[in-house]
């Protein structure tokens, strides 16, 4: 299924002027002046511009009379187009098929490279705050189709995610101008009543057809899924790339399977005269109707291992919709790291190959980034913060932790409150109860004592707690511990269950 962003840049003219030029302030109106014939005029306003009025099209005196000096620069939608080029090109990053929408907008297909950047939602995130920390006002949406995508991005919201399918109902709502119809069009069937999409849809196309042409019902049916339309994608400048062309077109997914393999031999024998291994492969099919469809796999650890790249690949062909046929297939290697020949056995021995990193690849595969990884300690007195996530086959950094000192099996995310019956205030805790159940406490160790971390922050100076391993009646472990004593007592909390 496609799956496409649409990044919409409102003030990508001035925001560009402010980028290279450090000036006017942000707060500061900034417009830029275009010839229209005789006419001098606005051509682009930035967000402090059209917050007092100023809008495209409107004659530059007329802008300069309403806010006394304003800033004009010259507008240069050349230069514009080239930066936005520029822009799209940087966006490969997120995915391998990209293509600029002049003037003010960018395509990307993420449908098979979403994965590698934690799903859909977290890649729209990433993407609007890299942008934004670059000086960008960014709207940003993500749909089934490119026109969903168009329309949402402008008429719904900052940031957008529609549902696979949801592109029907998110449109019904918006105004004709979502549809990226001319204004003379817009105009014509706003006389006729014809202001909303869903409007529209209910219409007869004949009668429209005749009166407005074919690009309202063609534009309507970008939208909604039911005609294909292709977009001019830029071509990645990768140096380790491999591509194959079909004299028929291809569609049977073992026959894409088949393909993949021998892309991935082409690709490691490539990859070995130069030392190198890959972080990320795309694999892009040209379908006969124009589309592109791609997928997006990532390892742990350079690789050029055909069979194991295969495998990977094979995992995400699923994704591909094949149409009428695919004509030609391209794997490309936007990220490589040097990857020295190594021995792999000794004379008698059984080769050892890197089995972990292959297994961390495909499990990452199915699960998703953010779901494989391994804890690695830190340097850290409470417990909580002694533990980080880092990457499954990150190296160790030679912190450990310390052998002489139990804890538990499994750290609660957060320690949860108990109330506690003890004989004396320091004493063990003889039984406590927690979500409800009430726990006799058999045996009990403790107490081992741990300070708060002051160089962290002055509300720890005086922090203490007393950790007690303790055991019930049935064989449980917990550790529980009691924090600094107040006016009230002391108040106890529960941290870990089990025992190490």
């Amino acid at each position: 299924m496609r799956r496409v962003i649409c990044v919409f840049l409102p003030t990508w003219p001035t925001d560009l002027w402010r980028r290279r030029h450090g000036a006017p302030p942000p707060g500061e109106p900034l417009v830029a002046a275009a010839q229209d014939g005789p006419r001098r005029v606005v051509g682009a306003v930035d967000r402090a511009a059209h917050r007092l009025g100023l809008r495209p099209g409107l004659a530059l005196a007329q802008a300069q009379a309403m806010v006394p000096g304003l800033t004009v620069i010259q507008a240069d939608p050349e230069g514009d187009a080239a930066a936005l080029r520029r822009l799209a090109a940087w966006c490969l990053r997120y995915a391998p098929l990209v293509a600029p929408d002049p003037p003010d907008g960018i395509w990307i297909d993420v449908a098979g490279a979403a994965h590698l950047h934690g799903g859909e939602a977290a890649l729209l995130a990433s993407l609007r705050r890299r942008l934004g920390r670059a000086g960008y006002r960014v709207r940003a949406a993500l749909a089934d189709t490119p026109g969903a995508a168009w329309a949402a991005a402008r008429c719904l919201g900052p940031e957008i995610v529609l549902p696979p399918g949801g592109q029907r109902d998110a449109l019904l709502a918006l105004p004709l101008r979502a549809l990226r119809l001319d204004r003379d069009i817009v105009s014509g069937l706003a006389q006729l009543g014809i202001a909303r999409v869903g409007q529209l849809l209910e219409q007869p196309s004949g009668p429209l057809r005749r009166r407005f042409g074919e690009a309202p019902a063609r534009r309507l049916a970008e939208a909604l899924g039911h005609a294909p339309e292709p977009l001019a994608t830029l071509a990645p400048p990768v140096e380790h790339s491999v591509r194959l062309a079909f004299a028929e077109p291809i569609g049977a997914p073992e026959t894409l399977a088949r393909v993949a393999g021998r892309l991935t031999g082409m690709l490691a024998d490539d990859l070995t005269r130069h030392g190198l291994g890959v972080r990320r492969l795309d694999l892009v099919f040209r379908r006969v109707d124009g589309l592109d469809q791609a997928v997006s796999v990532g390892t742990a650890r350079p690789s050029r291992d055909p069979t194991h790249l295969a495998r990977l690949l094979s995992e995400r062909l699923a994704t591909i919709d094949p149409g009428h046929g695919i004509d030609e297939a391209r794997l490309a290697a936007p990220r490589v790291e040097r990857l020295e020949a190594r021995q792999l056995a000794a004379v008698g021995e059984e080769p050892d190959p890197d089995t972990m990193a292959e297994l961390v690849d495909r499990l990452v595969l199915r699960l998703g980034p953010g779901r494989v990884f391994r804890k690695s300690p830190v340097e850290s007195e409470w417990p909580e913060r002694a533990v980080r996530r880092v990457a499954a086959l990150s190296p160790a950094t030679g912190v450990t932790w310390p052998a002489d000192l139990p804890r538990p099996g499994r750290l609660l995310p957060a320690p949860e409150p108990v109330a506690v019956l003890a004989a004396l205030p320091d004493a063990p805790p003889s039984a406590f109860t927690w979500r409800g159940t009430r726990r006799r406490v058999a045996r009990a160790d403790g107490p081992e004592r741990i300070f708060g971390e002051w160089w962290l922050s002055d509300d720890e100076v005086s922090a203490t707690r007393d950790y007690y391993r303790v055991e019930d009646e049935t064989g449980a472990r917990y550790w529980l511990f009691r924090d600094s004593l107040t006016r009230d007592g002391a108040r106890w909390w529960l941290h870990g269950l089990g025992e190490a």
